[in-house]
């Protein structure tokens, strides 16, 4: 028994070696902190591949990083919960509870290897593996684990868990030059991993140990063996039962590898080229409908010259979407497919005639049922003939625009005036090039460079009751309506007359209104037309603008313009009923004016036409009860006034009038003389 002095002095003694040991536990506490603390870490955001999303957020393409590989971000939650626990399970069951370095699992390997005389279990972490990965190091060396394990230290007091994760997750590697769970779901299931099988799940979670080894498209009974050990630890970790691993262990493995989403690579590689810093695109199109679309230009022409192209456009004409853009009959085809024929420049060939049409129903120049000479004419010295070289002589315009015929439309030109035309074009977006740059009568008939792109655009306007809409291909891009190109009343009935026109072999009747174009020297075969929801353009020609003997837009496109609508909707939008204030007789009820369009000879102003000296142009004006008066300058008498190209007043031998009948918004007032000739002004009422 010690005396009360010694016990005293060994407790003092035991107090300082306590005070001691927590001194130089703490001391060694703020060193491994400072240790920690110090570490540089690499960069936290590893490039990614850049991402094309269609309208519903389905993949439409991607594109590997710099160094060649597929690497694609994921989060924890766009993930199958499964695969998660599986992933916990197997390589980390603390993740959710440690600091990056589970002393648990240390001491464990440590002990395994003393017993074995080699390293038997690496203890390393999930956080651990994304340090390895994050700075591209090895696993096998103590200065390595060392490093690992100071990095995942550090990482975990810089992000959260699901952060970590979510790099484990884009980095993880799968095999050749695949990295993390999306690419190698997609590659070996063609699918997202947000819904996986519990094989699948279990192949995701073996193949980062070893894989080269375990490749499916390499050695696909490795990648069953891998799999299948996952699974019986699985079980014996609790997180499937006997009877779900008996299942999936009944699933084949992938042999091939698929190939990652292509869609409208013409389309997206623009988009990248406008936003290259942006990591993800989301654009308008309709995933199912472009690849339907893509498969009918890469079948469309077989059988015929390899170096023929073929693009597709289809847009929502109610606001501008673009809904599928093909630019070639395959990206990789032989006659320039790299070459995106939605933009490319090209004769339209007719396909301008229903504008023009259109602009004459408007300028009081003519109506469906008013007949027009189809006569060889002079103009200038311009001597245009029809395409089948016939003349037809007067004929109703309704059908000189279904036969597209030339000599009436150039005759109607004339009379608008070319620069007019072309005013008329710029308004709705159709960024047309003029050679020489002074527009003739010539553009009526082709004589310009257009795209597909700008007479999608152009005949969305006409499909919009004559107002232009703009396209865009980008979600959140859109314009809203444009500029009016034609009346309400001028729009409609020219879609009326494309819609009455024989269709192709099997396309309905009524229910599409299409034109067909093609241009000088068989260079371009053209087909465009809408129903009540959707505009479609078709392209067909050389990308180099060679020579195409034999191709006719009507022979060539116009099929595959009425295909292109049956992939898009089993049965197309019923088109709109007649507006307000269109003008519905036959030819005998017309104005005289009207009812015989003869050319004034000349494409110059004529002096004497008559000149509306009221209301001017543009002018804003308060509503009478009395009407609107209205007077005209010059011209020959009679005068037949029109309101929204529908007559309100007839045989007017004086230069003043007053219309009634008129409501409030945007009205167009025309005037016709007893020659035929007319003056337009556009005003709004208030």
């Amino acid at each position: 028994m010690h005396p009360p002095r010694v016990r005293s002095r060994r407790r003092a003694l035991s107090l300082l070696a306590l005070a001691a040991l927590l001194w130089t536990g703490g001391l060694v506490r703020d060193r491994v902190e400072d240790w920690i603390d110090a570490t540089q870490l690499p960069p936290l955001a590893p490039q990614l591949s850049v991402e094309m999303h269609g309208a519903d957020g389905a993949l439409l393409r991607a594109y590997m990083v710099d160094d060649g590989r597929w690497r694609m971000g994921l989060t924890p939650d766009q993930v199958d919960p499964l695969y998660l626990a599986m992933l916990k399970a197997y390589e980390d069951r603390r993740f959710d509870d440690h600091a990056g370095v589970d002393p648990q699992a240390v001491l464990r390997a440590a002990w395994q290897a003393l017993r074995a005389g080699e390293v038997v279990s690496g203890g390393s972490t999930l956080t651990m593996q994304v340090a390895r990965l994050l700075e591209n190091s090895g696993t096998g060396h103590w200065a390595g684990k060392l490093r690992q394990a100071r990095l995942a230290l550090a990482l975990e007091r810089r992000l959260t868990k699901d952060q970590v994760l979510a790099l484990y997750l884009a980095l993880a590697p799968m095999g050749g030059n695949l990295e993390g769970v999306r690419a190698a779901a997609l590659a070996y299931f063609g699918k997202e991993p947000t819904r996986l099988t519990p094989a699948q799940a279990a192949l995701l979670v073996a193949l980062p140990q070893a894989p080269e080894a375990r490749r499916p498209d390499r050695d696909p009974q490795a990648t069953e063996d891998a799999r299948n050990r996952v699974l019986a630890r699985m079980v014996a970790e609790g997180v499937i039962d006997a009877e779900t691993a008996r299942a999936a262990r009944r699933d084949s493995v992938p042999r091939t590898r698929r190939p990652f989403p292509q869609l409208a690579p013409h389309l997206t590689d623009r988009a990248r080229a406008e936003l290259p810093e942006l990591a993800r695109h989301d654009l308008t199109l309709d995933v199912p409908l472009q690849a339907a679309l893509e498969q009918l230009a890469a079948t469309a022409l077989q059988g015929m010259q390899p170096d023929l192209s073929v693009a597709i456009l289809v847009a929502d004409h109610r606001d501008g979407r673009v809904l599928a853009s093909v630019g070639s009959r395959g990206f990789a085809a032989r006659g320039h497919g790299f070459v995106d024929m939605t933009r490319a420049l090209r004769s339209p060939g007719s396909t301008l005639k229903p504008l023009i049409y259109a602009m004459a129903f408007d300028a009081g120049l003519a109506h469906p049922e008013t007949l027009i000479d189809d006569v060889p004419t002079d103009f200038a010295g311009y001597r245009p003939v029809n395409f089948d070289g016939a003349f037809r002589g007067p004929i109703p315009v309704r059908e000189a625009l279904q036969l597209s015929l030339n000599l009436p439309v150039v005759a109607l030109t004339e009379a608008l005036g070319p620069a007019r035309v072309l005013s008329t074009l710029r308004r709705a977006g159709v960024a047309a090039e003029l050679p020489g740059g002074v527009p003739g009568l010539a553009i009526s008939l082709g004589g310009l460079g257009v795209t597909l792109e700008d007479l999608v655009t152009l005949y969305a306007g006409l499909a919009e009751g004559g107002t232009a809409r703009p396209l865009y291909w980008r979600q959140g891009a859109a314009e809203g309506a444009g500029a009016r190109l034609v009346s309400a009343p001028a729009a409609w009935q020219v879609g009326h007359i494309l819609a009455d026109l024989v269709p192709p072999e099997g396309g309905p009747r009524g229910r599409i209104a299409w034109k067909t174009g093609t241009s000088y020297g068989h260079r371009d075969a053209w087909a465009l037309g809408w129903d009540g929801a959707h505009v479609v353009g078709v392209w067909i020609g050389r990308p180099d603008g060679t020579p195409v003997p034999g191709a006719f837009g009507g022979d060539l496109a116009a099929p595959l313009l009425f295909q292109a609508f049956q992939r898009l909707t089993p049965e197309p939008v019923e088109l709109p009923a007649p507006p307000r204030g269109t003008l519905m007789v036959t030819n005998d009820a017309l104005p005289v004016p009207l009812r015989h369009f003869r050319r004034r000879g000349g494409s110059g102003p004529d002096p004497q036409a008559p000149r509306l000296a009221f209301p001017p142009d543009g002018a804003r004006l308060d509503l009478s009860g009395d009407g609107l008066p209205v007077r005209v300058e010059r011209g020959t008498p009679p005068f037949t006034w029109l309101v929204n190209g529908a007559p309100v007043l007839t045989g007017q031998r004086r230069g003043e009038a007053l219309l009634p009948s008129l409501g409030q918004g945007f009205t167009d007032v025309t005037v016709i003389d007893a020659m035929g000739r007319s003056a337009r002004t556009t005003i709004r009422l208030n």
